[in-house]
């Protein structure tokens, strides 16, 4: 039981509340779009095995690249005082089983997604790449927290096509949100490690620009995101649950950005996990409310 508590620790399981809400968005998004009549049976009677198998390619997906980017910067956590705690520098799960684990997950991964439809197959190799890249990326652009939110980005659209096996607009402005406002937020939380960056030579917003433009920086991107979910809303001719749903989510971003100034970091993993947990869970309901009430 202390194993697999190590290995939920080691991927941060708890920070699946970023995705996995965009990732039910773009999955209730397909069914919408699919159902031009109405049905005796409830969705989950004739969507259920999907969505079982969305939630696995979420899991299995997350799984691997948490545990790539653990395994990778192994030597970068050891020499960093507040990630030294972490299970492999610590000595709790060893470098090789923290790689064994990223391969049989990113091969559980590409099998749940054979079961769900081909293109969703055909694609897994791609999302790998970008969720697996991200980890490579800190060595030689500071822009790596963009490719962060692209990695995040395609959970709506992978739900999406899970359901529809086809492409559409609408979950790619609910992607564009995403990259937006994962790669604002994962600036503020890479605050507290612009010296550490700086003396190892890691590529970072707050290493490149310092703390007060990188958060002039992390509020543009989540500027933009606001932007991406209103004229999502507009496209997709939602009602008023949505709209209530962008007031939190926009809300959510306004107060990470006062609790969080260059002199004082103290509130960042509030700003982090508190936030944009909200965020993520409340808007998510509003908008398959909205969905599910049409």
């Amino acid at each position: 039981m202390s194993g697999v508590k190590n290995y939920l620790s080691l991927i941060k399981f708890s920070h699946t509340i970023f995705a996995m809400p965009f990732a039910m968005i773009g999955f209730f998004l397909g069914v919408v779009s699919v159902e031009k009549e109405t049905h005796s049976n409830p969705w989950y009677m004739r969507y259920g095995l999907t969505f079982v198998l969305v939630i696995l390619c979420m899991v299995f997906a997350r799984s691997a690249a948490m545990a790539f980017n653990r395994y990778l910067d192994r030597r970068f956590d050891a020499r960093n005082p507040r990630t030294a705690i972490r299970e492999i520098p610590a000595g709790i799960l060893k470098a090789n089983s923290v790689l064994l684990f990223t391969i049989a997950n990113s091969v559980l991964f590409i099998v749940a997604a054979y079961f769900i439809n081909p293109l969703c197959f055909y694609l897994s190799p791609v999302a790998l790449l970008v969720v697996l890249g991200y980890s490579y990326t800190k060595r030689f652009t500071p822009l790596c927290h963009l490719v962060l939110g692209l990695g995040l980005s395609l959970a709506p659209i992978g739900a999406y096509l899970a359901v529809t096996a086809a492409f559409s607009l609408l979950p790619v402005l609910f992607s564009l949100a995403v990259i937006f406002w994962v790669s604002g937020f994962d600036i503020i939380y890479a605050l507290q490690d612009e010296e550490f960056d700086r003396s190892q030579q890691l590529y970072s917003i707050p290493a490149w620009l310092g703390k007060a433009r990188a958060l002039r920086f992390s509020e543009m991107l989540h500027l933009l995101s606001a932007a991406s979910v209103v004229l999502a809303g507009w496209y997709g001719h939602f009602g008023w649950l949505y709209w209530a749903g962008v007031a939190v989510f926009t809300g959510m971003l306004v107060y990470q950005h006062s609790i969080v100034k260059p002199g004082d970091l103290r509130r960042v993993n509030l700003a982090f996990m508190t936030a944009n947990g909200i965020a993520s869970v409340v808007f998510a309901f509003f908008v398959i409310s909205d969905l599910l009430s049409r």
